[in-house]
């Protein structure tokens, strides 16, 4: 019997390259590698290239490749392809003021969410070309080519043209989900003048070959990488506690949500990926466990020690400010304290109900504004490693919550694509389910309390020092 053919799949995220080589068959990882990127908020594409050679020589063992990377960021390109400065990344916030006034010069958000599916925030690839156009208006001008960091990776692997896929365009905010086309007026409007973007590749499309005669596929943004990764279905959602969260679903219609707080993106299979992302997630527990002096396995076992409801001590976790929602001036507020129930177990148990309150206020995001009946929860990322995170999830969040084991989703995701393109069928190869633990819900009662002591206190807290309404 010959053997299966192996595929690799890249993580190029703001701080790593993380690589897999998989069978192509079965989705079986036989292979990893990993890299790191320099650290801050913008980058020379090159650094993901070096990064990307380091982990060459798991890159040749496979007979296709594709690239998932972070979302958003703006590789600026001159008309000789060259990169114009160093890219502008997902988290650079410096765009903030330029994304409210390109919200406001054409129609409001609720305009936007027609015709982008998202309303632009700092974050968005169109925002950060207007900050490129007022504040080095040179390098705008030298701008003639725009592209997304996995965009940039698949070209310089050996793609035919520039190519990006229609997950990763929706982030732009110059690119229509519900039409599937670019919007040039947006990106002029943003820009200063006219620039190409890459054509869209259909889902699994072979979009070149690598120099040692490898398919490639077209790529996708991170977030889209790992719902392919996890094989998401229908009410499937995924909660991702990393140093941000995120919470999303596949769906079949595109989402528009004039509040802004669900991100309408497509995903990287033909079907739609709404979204909500927090500011703040595991670094929560990593203040609770610095405030009570705990390593975080201990911060865990505290929590666990306390009883529900901390003892009426209830944190509001906007430690760095908040995205959802949209206070980037708040601060936290650990509230209800007295002398009798001011231990270190009910401060750590208040912040791992505060993350899950927070997290579960996304998921309500996605189920009222994003079309998403949640029918379980799939919980990932460095936080789901917490045992008190995984005991009181189901409660709170509402829904049983299955842990699967942890893996490089993302990277995975971008492996069954490269799978996809090498064997050329109509949708993605049906790579079994990870491996996975399940928790079912308890203390309902209990957690609705939680949740509405926590909503009280959020609602109340664009009055405090801090924040912004």
């Amino acid at each position: 019997m010959a053997e299966s053919p192996l595929v690799a799949g890249v993580d190029s995220s703001t701080q790593s390259t993380k690589a897999v080589l998989c069978r192509a068959a079965d989705g079986a990882v036989v292979a990893e590698a990993s890299a790191p990127h320099p650290d801050g908020a913008e980058c020379h594409p090159d650094r993901w290239w070096d990064a990307l050679s380091r982990v060459r020589e798991l890159l040749g063992r496979a007979d296709a490749v594709a690239v998932a990377a972070q979302q958003h960021g703006m590789v600026a390109l001159d008309g000789a392809g060259r990169v114009v400065r160093p890219a502008l990344l997902w988290n650079d916030t410096r765009s903030a003021p330029q994304a409210r006034a390109l919200v406001a010069e054409f129609g409001g958000p609720r305009r936007w969410a027609e015709l982008t599916g998202s309303v632009p925030l700092a974050s968005f690839t169109v925002t950060k070309l207007r900050w490129l156009a007022e504040h080095e208006p040179e390098n705008a001008r030298r701008t003639e080519r725009v592209m997304l960091p996995h965009d940039w990776l698949t070209l310089r692997l050996g793609a035919r043209e520039p190519v990006t896929d229609r997950g990763d365009a929706s982030g732009t905010g110059y690119w229509s989900p519900a039409t599937g086309a670019y919007l040039p007026d947006l990106l002029r409007a943003a820009l200063g003048h006219d620039a190409e973007p890459p054509r869209v590749a259909a889902p699994g499309e072979r979009v070149g070959e690598t120099a040692w005669g490898a398919a490639l596929g077209p790529g996708t943004g991170d977030n889209m990488g790992a719902a392919l990764g996890l094989g998401l279905g229908p009410g499937d959602v995924v909660v991702s506690i990393g140093t941000s969260g995120t919470v999303f679903a596949v769906a079949d219609e595109p989402a528009a949500d004039p509040s802004g707080l669900v991100a309408g993106f497509a995903d990287a299979t033909g079907r739609f990926l709404p979204l909500v992302c927090t500011l703040n997630a595991a670094r929560i527990l990593s203040a609770a466990a610095a405030m009570t002096g705990a390593a975080l396995d201990e911060l865990s076992a505290l929590a666990l020690a306390a009883e529900p409801g901390a003892g009426g001590v209830t944190l509001l976790p906007y430690l760095d400010g908040e995205r959802t929602p949209d206070r980037p001036g708040a601060t936290g507020v650990l509230a209800g304290l007295t002398t009798s129930n001011a231990t270190r177990e009910n401060v750590a148990r208040a912040a791992v109900e505060a993350l899950l309150c927070s997290l579960a206020d996304a998921v309500d995001h996605l189920a009222a504004r994003g079309g998403v009946r949640p029918r379980r929860t799939l919980l990932i990322g460095g936080g789901a490693r917490s045992a008190a995170v995984r005991a009181l999830a189901p409660a709170i969040l509402g829904t049983p919550v299955t842990v699967p084991e942890p893996a490089e989703y993302v990277a995975l995701g971008a492996a069954r694509q490269a799978a996809w393109a090498l064997a050329g069928t109509p949708g993605p190869p049906a790579w079994p389910a990870p491996p996975a633990t399940g928790h079912t819900a308890g203390q309902a009662g209990a957690a609705a309390e939680i949740r509405g002591r926590y909503a009280a206190l959020r609602d109340s807290a664009p009055q405090i020092r801090g924040s912004t309404p």
